[in-house]
């Protein structure tokens, strides 16, 4: 697949140097062409000039900017994102970093609002950036929920994930995005709050048959 990847920091970075070693191609682009070149080189990606730039000939954009940012970013790209799927692998956090800060049910549902003839999956918002490159734990491969309201869209995202070493889960249609998103945010505090090492992962145990 080709895959663009908006943010450069340490979402976009860890999920450009994870999708290029499956073989993916990879586009990167950040606040300055300069941090997209920097990244770029580290991680087996091309740098992109600017956002536009990035998404031109990619199947997959993924959203990995601050949750702030996210609605402007898909109003700058709405006409070049029709024919493509958006991931959202953001977090809208408050400004204390103590809840979301979320209007509507989800924040992916405020986003596919403002891309309203472009297919929204929510997926690897539950992941921290320390695990996209590596994570399987005690040979136990994590699971990567996702929702979304386009089956379609769905099946690709699930596939790359699949290639990045991940068992997906299809969570449901975009309003189950804020179960993932609260998921996230508890996964965030629990790190933040107990001293761990940023390393925990979501995996369900059990039979599922």
């Amino acid at each position: 697949m080709h895959v663009a990847i908006i943010g450069a920091g340490n979402v976009g970075s860890a999920l450009s140097r994870a999708a290029a070693a499956a073989g993916h191609t990879v586009s990167v682009s950040a606040t300055s062409p300069g941090k997209a070149a920097t990244v770029a080189t580290a991680t087996g990606a091309h740098p992109a000039a600017n956002n536009e730039d990035a998404v031109t000939d990619a199947d997959h954009v993924v959203l990995a900017v601050p949750g702030s940012t996210v609605t402007a970013v898909a109003d700058e790209l709405a006409p070049a994102l029709r024919g493509k799927v958006v991931i959202d692998a953001t977090n809208l956090l408050n400004a204390t970093f103590t809840d979301l800060d979320i209007d509507e049910t989800a924040a992916a549902q405020t986003l596919q609002r403002h891309l309203p003839e472009t297919p929204v999956v929510k997926a690897f918002n539950t992941v921290f950036a320390g695990r996209l490159a590596n994570p399987v734990e005690r040979d136990v491969p994590p699971h990567l929920f996702l929702a979304g309201d386009d089956a379609n869209a769905k099946r690709t995202v699930a596939q790359f994930a699949t290639s990045l070493g991940f068992r997906p889960i299809d969570a449901g249609g975009l309003r189950m995005a804020r179960a993932l998103e609260e998921m996230a945010f508890l996964n965030i505090s629990l790190n933040a709050s107990q001293g761990w090492s940023w390393q925990s992962e979501w995996a369900l145990l059990g039979p599922t048959a």
